[in-house]
């Protein structure tokens, strides 16, 4: 084990207590002695954590001081918090503005201070009490200090040898044979060839299967298997391999003569190296121990197996495909082998449909099916296996191969990196979670320090997340972007490491109020109802830091969810120390004014709720970091004490209509990195020029009311190049001012061409756009849409984009020619949507060699024949009231719909069938899988063959009426 989890939090106190402000404000509140005998006592117990994290596993008696320590520790973070606190309170209520100011100067500096020092000495000397008594216990727990970086698990056991029992991996084994076999263009002679998967999904056995195979074996003149796990002993490998190819066991004395002579035991051979559980990330290392392979014939192939990422990016592998688990047969038989020493169920079928809920259980996961499988051995009985299967939380001790196998990787991991995955314990099964969310979330409970190298937190959360992803803590979700989920097994190693400090709640816990006193984070499922009777008890979990409502499953819109009011009024106020609350998509109307007692909440999350405003002391939330109400449809007002949320990083108010102006002073929030919504108000509004101060502002933006800048200067001094951006929208009201000056305002309003994936501009007045619209060197833009630029008779030179994928147009009355012919063709644009343009009617677009959505709605039936011309490869096309489509021309149009897979056609009521033939209908047949259609659009026959009729009915195409 690397380190113990508890050293992250000490790491956090030790930081706050060396901070010069906090230790000035700590002096004039006299509380610096006892803060300076508690850092003093930390130290010691610091100096004992290596041995103790090598102790917690096998010592209980080692693994209850630990506990006992990192409650301490909270504790302690919680008397810090409270300095700091009041420190920044002071700083901004002056006492030039407070009612007693003249009579504050009249009473002694020791009286001023005595309300916080006499509310915080007991809590500090009752703590520094109970950390000299932990000091003291350490020669009856045998803790001594060591200075050596603790050892990870060894794997020097594992070999190249096959297992008896391999099954499946056909698939994957034929692909990676034809990767080592065949030739492949490489600037180097030898090619690696990465497994990359979480822990126990068969990644060395893979490697195995290949190096064992005839054909490979026929085909390298030379093999070599090195188990290189976590240690990066550049000698040790490379003398492995040596040994293995000579053939021989001969000393060396330095690295540099065994590079040499492997070197020269390599030269003009084709070679196969595996290297099995590499973990190192280092690249320096690895160009250092793969210097002698060059000497190799071209040919060779170095196969690694990891269960991380970072490396293989480093040497330029851009796109990896994890080794997936076993399919539910294979997994089914490898159960049955360990469990039965039986090849299937065939000969049990009573224990077939128990073991396939086992399976399934395991996620098909080799190593916890091999694990469940011996345990099973044991129980030959149907209620045996049962249990097993039904057990709520499996008790992976007991299994004693699927705890120790997952926690191989989360041993390795830094304190940090423990305690970041410890707190997705909170997260349910299945639970979708996106990497945003989850940073501000770690961000909030204080786990990521700003101070190292001179990073953001959230730049640091960034990296932390996709160490986590590289060695399969967290996996994609099959849904894709932007979503992650962990799999079943990491979740409840999670909830194993958790320990007692994170609670996930469910209607089925009863909890005894001492019980609940420990915790310091809890979630709970949002359900339709909740009620005030299932939180009472938490009135006493008065250390709780998070309560996080989550939800499992597709969070559809529709649905309603009700919390009851006396949670909020009653419950509430019971927990001082919450530094993070979610209550996203409850249908709350109302936020109370205790809100604002909560005077540690980093993170508030309201987001989809019914609330029309702010309490006006949300702005004593000094604290805050994240405020998100997007999606607050009811929302009117925000507090006019905003101004003092001067820690405020991200405040996201997406999607909130009714919210027509910004509080004054949230230009001075310099801090601010996230703020979704800007709406330039007149001459007592937000201005423009404010965007100047605000220099860490990126990712999306809105900016509405551009029709308030009253000059291009204005415009300029916002300083959107400077900013980190990529997703821009600029709006204009309706009929607003003049048309050079809106050219003039969005020709200043360029973002930076680096950072920009998304383009919106809405309601323009200018009749053209200027030159960085379109210019190529935006090579990461990949959506631009106009709308409603209802002046504009031209469009910009958009298909020089290098990257553009997705392109709309709307509501453009003036727009008469789009010609392309003197520019790059859209080479990467695969939908295109031009909407309500009725005046444009020269279309010259030679190729459109990407497109596969083409949507035209309300245009001129010669821009629907030009672009199905430009656009053969399109399998999606989707047309509404389409003016001059008749029955002559939707032949012309059909004539290319030779790949088309979907039609839908709406309000087009001039055609009068679709298909003038058989001959012309099974041409368009050949790839339609759905036809969707307005009931005015057919006047006669839809399918005028009886093959065709057949060919629906047998559900080759899906028909729909619209």
């Amino acid at each position: 084990m690397a380190e113990t989890a508890a050293s992250a939090l000490l790491n956090v106190i030790f930081q706050k207590l060396a901070d010069e402000a906090f230790k000035k404000y700590a002096r004039s509140q006299k509380i610096h002695s006892e803060l300076k005998q508690l850092g003093i006592t930390l130290t010691q117990i610091q100096a004992l954590l290596n041995d103790a994290s090598h102790k917690e596993t096998t010592h209980e008696s080692v693994r209850l001081w630990l506990n006992s320590l990192q409650h301490l520790a909270y504790n302690i973070d919680d008397v810090l918090d409270d300095v700091a606190t009041e420190a920044m309170h002071r700083e901004l209520t002056p006492e030039s503005e407070a009612s007693t100011s003249m009579v504050r100067k009249l009473i002694p500096t020791c009286c001023t201070n005595f309300s916080l020092s006499h509310r915080l000495t007991p809590k500090l000397d009752s703590i520094n009490t109970q950390l000299q008594q932990l000091e003291k216990q350490k020669s009856d727990l045998g803790l001594i200090v060591k200075d050596e970086k603790p050892k990870g698990t060894s794997r020097r056991n594992e070999t190249s040898l096959l297992e008896s029992d391999v099954v499946g991996r056909e698939g994957e084994r034929e692909k990676l044979i034809n990767k080592l076999l065949q030739d492949e263009p490489s600037k180097q002679n030898f090619i690696i060839v990465p497994i990359v998967g979480m822990g126990g999904v068969g990644k060395t056995t893979l490697a195995r299967i290949l190096y064992n195979d005839t054909r490979v074996k026929d085909h390298f003149e030379l093999m070599a298997w090195v188990c290189v796990s976590d240690e990066f002993d550049i000698f040790k490998i490379s003398q492995t391999i040596y040994q293995s190819v000579a053939k021989e066991s001969k000393q060396f004395t330095d690295t540099n003569q065994l590079q040499i002579a492997l070197k020269e035991k390599l030269e003009g051979k084709r070679f196969l190296v595996v290297l099995d559980d590499v973990w190192n990330e280092n690249y320096d290392d690895w160009e250092n121990l793969v210097r002698p392979f060059h000497s190799g014939a071209t040919g060779s192939r170095v196969i690694m197996t990891t269960r991380q990422q970072q490396l293989l990016k480093k040497i330029g592998f851009n796109h990896l495909d994890l080794l997936e688990s076993l399919s539910h047969d294979d997994a089914l038989s490898l159960l049955a082998r360990h469990a039965l020493d039986v090849d299937n169920f065939d000969s049990h079928e009573t224990l077939k449909p128990l073991g396939e809920g086992i399976v399934e259980k395991c996620g098909c996961l080799p190593l916890a099916i091999k694990a469940i499988g011996r345990l099973l051995r044991t129980k030959t009985d149907g209620e045996e296996w049962d249990d097993v299967l039904n057990s709520e939380i499996w008790d992976l001790e007991t299994a004693n191969e699927i705890v120790p196998a997952l926690r191989l990787s989360y041993h390795d991991l830094s304190a940090d990196l423990k305690r970041l995955f410890a707190y997705c314990s909170l997260f349910p099964k299945d639970f979708l979670f996106e990497k945003e969310e989850l940073v501000l979330l770690w961000v909030a409970e204080g786990y990521l320090n700003e101070s190292v190298a001179n990073k953001s937190p959230e730049c640091l959360g960034h990296e932390c997340f996709e160490k986590l992803l590289s060695r399969s803590f967290f996996q994609c979700a099959p849904s894709g972007d932007p979503f992650f989920v962990m799999h079943d097994l990491m979740n409840d190693l999670a909830t194993f490491v958790a320990g007692e400090y994170f609670l996930r709640f469910d209607n089925q816990m009863k909890m005894e109020e001492e019980a609940l006193a420990k915790y310091r984070h809890m979630s709970f499922v949002r359900e339709k109802y909740v009620a005030f009777q299932k939180f009472r008890a938490f009135e006493k979990a008065r250390s709780l830091r998070t309560l996080l409502a989550v939800y499992v499953g597709v969070d559809q819109d529709w649905k309603q969810f009700y919390l009851s009011s006396k949670i909020l009024v009653d419950l509430l106020p019971q927990l001082p120390l919450l530094r993070v609350l979610s209550l996203r998509r409850f249908n709350i109307s109302e936020v109370p004014n205790s809100i604002g007692t909560l005077k540690h909440l980093r993170y508030l999350n309201l987001s989809q709720t019914k609330i029309k405003e702010l309490p006006e002391n949300v702005g004593n939330l000094y604290n805050l970091q994240t405020l998100i109400v997007s999606g607050c449809e009811s929302l009117t007002n925000l507090p006019k004490s905003f101004f003092k949320l001067k820690r405020l990083r991200h405040f996201d108010i997406r999607n909130t209509p009714l919210l027509k102006k910004l509080p004054l002073g949230i230009g001075e929030l310099k801090s601010l990195q996230t703020l979704t919504r800007i709406i330039i108000g007149g001459n007592s509004g937000f201005a423009i020029t404010e965007l100047k101060g605000l220099k860490d502002l990126q990712g999306e933006i809105s900016i509405e009311g551009l029709n308030n800048v009253q000059s291009s200067i204005h415009a300029r001094e916002a300083n959107l190049s400077f900013k980190g951006i990529n997703k821009l929208e600029l709006k204009w009201d309706d009929g607003s001012a003049s048309e050079t000056l809106e050219k003039e305002v969005l020709n200043e309003l360029k973002p930076r061409s680096d950072k920009l994936k998304m383009l919106e501009v809405e309601c323009y007045e200018g009749m053209e756009f200027p030159k960085w619209v379109g210019d190529p060197s935006f090579n990461r833009l990949v959506h631009v849409s106009l709308r409603a630029c209802r002046k504009c008779t031209s469009v910009p030179p958009l298909g020089r984009l290098p990257s553009l994928e997705i392109l709309r147009f709307e509501d453009m009355s003036s727009w008469e020619v789009w010609s392309t012919n003197s520019e790059a063709m859209f080479p990467c644009l695969r939908e295109l949507q031009i909407k309500n343009c009725p005046n444009l009617i020269d279309v010259s677009v030679e190729a459109l060699p990407s497109l596969r959505v083409l949507r035209i709605y309300k245009c001129c039936e010669s821009v629907l024949r030009s672009l199905v011309r430009a656009a053969s490869s399109t399998t999606e096309i989707e047309i509404g009231s389409i003016f001059g489509l008749t029955d002559e021309v939707w032949r012309g149009v059909i004539e290319n719909f030779g790949a088309m897979e979907t039609v839908k056609i709406m309000n087009c009521d001039e055609i009068r069938y679709l298909w003038e033939s058989d001959a012309e209908a099974s041409k368009v047949l050949t790839n339609l899988k759905e036809l969707k259609i307005s009931e005015s659009v057919v006047q006669l026959e839809m399918f005028p063959s009886q093959e065709q009729q057949q060919q629906v009915e047998e559900g080759r195409i899906s028909t729909h009426l619209l």
